[in-house]
């Protein structure tokens, strides 16, 4: 299956004093692109907690190369790294229009009932679990 990366204008807003968009944007661009990646995979976000699965971020890093400014279009890469089917971790490439990378990040996250308990994706969500399993069989070839 062929992701396209998440496009985002940045926002006047989004920026600091200097004209540089402020690192706490760039969570947000991720969970902007993840939300959208879902939507592409045919799973938003909303069907899964419609089904009363949540999936929280247990972990976020961030490593920042380039800035951005107000005006700049940014795109926004995902890809799945790793999934036991209770956990995901994900992975983001962060570039440019000059296609240079402003931030290289990952969140972790796992899959949650309402109540608390681990859900097991691989069971209740068996058409997501494969295309998230198909998505990294292919990453591998």
């Amino acid at each position: 299956m062929n992701m396209k990366p998440y496009l985002h204008t940045v926002q006047y807003y989004e920026t600091d004093m200097m004209g540089i968009v402020h690192h706490s944007n760039y969570i947000r661009f991720m969970e902007e692109a993840r939300i959208d990646f879902l939507n592409q995979l045919g799973f938003p976000y909303q069907t899964m907690e419609a089904a009363g699965i949540f999936s929280p971020v247990t972990a976020l890093s961030c490593t920042y190369r380039h800035p951005l400014h107000f005006g700049e279009h940014v795109s926004v890469c995902v890809s799945v790294a790793a999934f036991d089917g209770v956990r995901m971790d994900i992975q983001y490439q962060m570039e440019n229009e000059a296609g240079q990378t402003v931030c290289s990040a990952s969140s972790s996250h796992v899959f949650l009932h309402r109540d608390g308990h681990f859900a097991r994706i691989r069971h209740e969500l068996p058409t997501f679990s494969d295309a998230i399993a198909s998505l990294l069989s292919e990453k591998d070839h």
